[in-house]
């Protein structure tokens, strides 16, 4: 396994796999890996990809009061896990590599980066557009693979590759949770031992909401109700930011129940955010 720290070495070791007919996969993280991070390094090496993991702290997505500072950067653990898991090349920038001199140039998706996180996060959508524009324009990626978990950040990446004409395709995987359902993330690590036992409540009301969809509910104020009671019952919880059921494809808002549609949730427990979602396809009922 090969770790690069230059946009300029990367290339030109990715340009020999290129030059030896292999698929690229593309993995982006801000590292601290775990095991959701290890099955999209696994589904790449499973499609015979030449499987390239980037781990870069991304500054332009994070607000002035988030835990940028405080994000955990364990890199000697990252790397081993990559060089176990068969990871090609790691490619692991700061950040005046990624971002040399003043930034002029911005990518804006709109609409679909508006509601849920969009609203409590102002500008983190633009910088996750960026840095992944950056991404894509270095590595030249012939597949990028992302987690179902981060339901916003995949719909704004899907919809900017079609936008630009990114001659990639993005592959969506399944949210990897821990045996009591709650989703893994980086950010679990910040959770007390109460706060974790909590925080399952989110995958709960999750799983009951769908299970209202499929009985036949179809009020989205319903469903909402009583996944805020489930939540809220919570020791812990700090606050809600949303709990939202949106279109699927447009992540706009439903006023009742039909096709595909993304409960998602946003929920703080003590000074941790937390996001959760699920897919209910109706047409499948």
């Amino acid at each position: 396994m090969k770790v690069i720290k230059t946009i300029k070495s990367l290339r030109t070791f990715i340009g020999a796999a290129r030059n030896a007919a292999r698929t690229i996969g593309l993995i982006p993280t801000m590292g601290a890996l775990h095991r959701g991070h290890i099955s999209l390094i696994e589904r790449s090496g499973k499609h015979g990809d030449f499987v390239v993991v980037s781990i870069f702290v991304n500054p332009t997505q994070f607000g002035p009061k988030e835990d940028l500072a405080k994000y955990p950067r364990p890199l000697r653990k990252d790397l081993r896990i990559c060089e176990d898991h068969g990871v090609d090349v790691v490619f692991v920038p700061d950040a005046k590599e990624m971002y040399r001199e003043e930034e002029l140039t911005w990518v804006n998706v709109d609409k679909i980066s508006e509601p849920l996180c969009g609203c409590f996060r102002p500008g983190h959508f633009r910088g996750v557009a960026t840095v992944c524009a950056k991404l894509f324009n270095i590595v030249q990626p012939d597949i990028a693979y992302f987690g179902q978990k981060d339901a916003q950040q995949l719909a704004v990446i899907k919809r900017m590759v079609t936008d630009l004409n990114f001659p990639l395709k993005v592959i969506s995987c399944p949210t990897v949770r821990d045996a009591d359902g709650l989703a893994l993330s980086s950010r679990n690590r910040y959770l007390s031992p109460q706060q974790r036992k909590d925080a399952t409540c989110i995958h709960s009301s999750l799983r009951i909401a769908r299970e209202m969809i499929e009985a036949g509910t179809a009020n989205p104020k319903t469903i909402i109700s009583k996944i805020r009671r489930i939540i809220t019952a919570a020791k812990s919880l700090g606050s809600v930011d949303y709990i939202s059921i949106v279109d699927a494809d447009t992540l706009g808002d439903v006023s009742r129940i039909k096709g595909k549609v993304l409960i998602a949730i946003a929920a703080r427990f003590g000074s941790t955010r937390l996001i959760d979602n699920l897919t209910v396809d109706c047409r499948t009922r």
